[in-house]
């Protein structure tokens, strides 16, 4: 279960990647120097927010949903790592909404 709730945090953590790339706007700039480090968040952001995390986020809402049914784990965490999914595979989304209620265009 702790393993479980390592790799749903890790994964819940990614977020912050997405966020800090989304605060670039068409009015601000990366500092000189910065292209390769942002392309590197760029493609790492692009690898584990694909094919790697879809693959990840189903073994473990299988896993999770598995013991839920078999009474091993307690429901609300098991809701805990869902929800978890749910904030990861909609970061962006979250993000450009925080993002034009605040005015910022992107």
């Amino acid at each position: 279960m702790k393993r479980l709730a390592a790799i749903a945090g890790f994964l819940v953590s990614l977020t912050s990647a997405t966020a800090a790339t989304a605060q670039v706007g068409p009015g601000l700039s990366d500092p000189a120097g910065s292209g390769p480090i942002v392309s590197a968040m760029q493609w790492l952001q692009g690898t584990l927010l694909g094919t790697v995390a879809t693959v990840v986020a189903v073994i473990a809402v299988a896993c999770v949903g598995f013991m839920m049914l078999t009474g091993r784990m307690n429901w609300r965490y098991g809701g805990v790592v869902i929800l978890g999914c749910f904030i990861l595979f909609g970061a962006v989304s979250i993000v450009a909404g925080i993002r034009s209620t605040a005015g910022l265009a992107g």
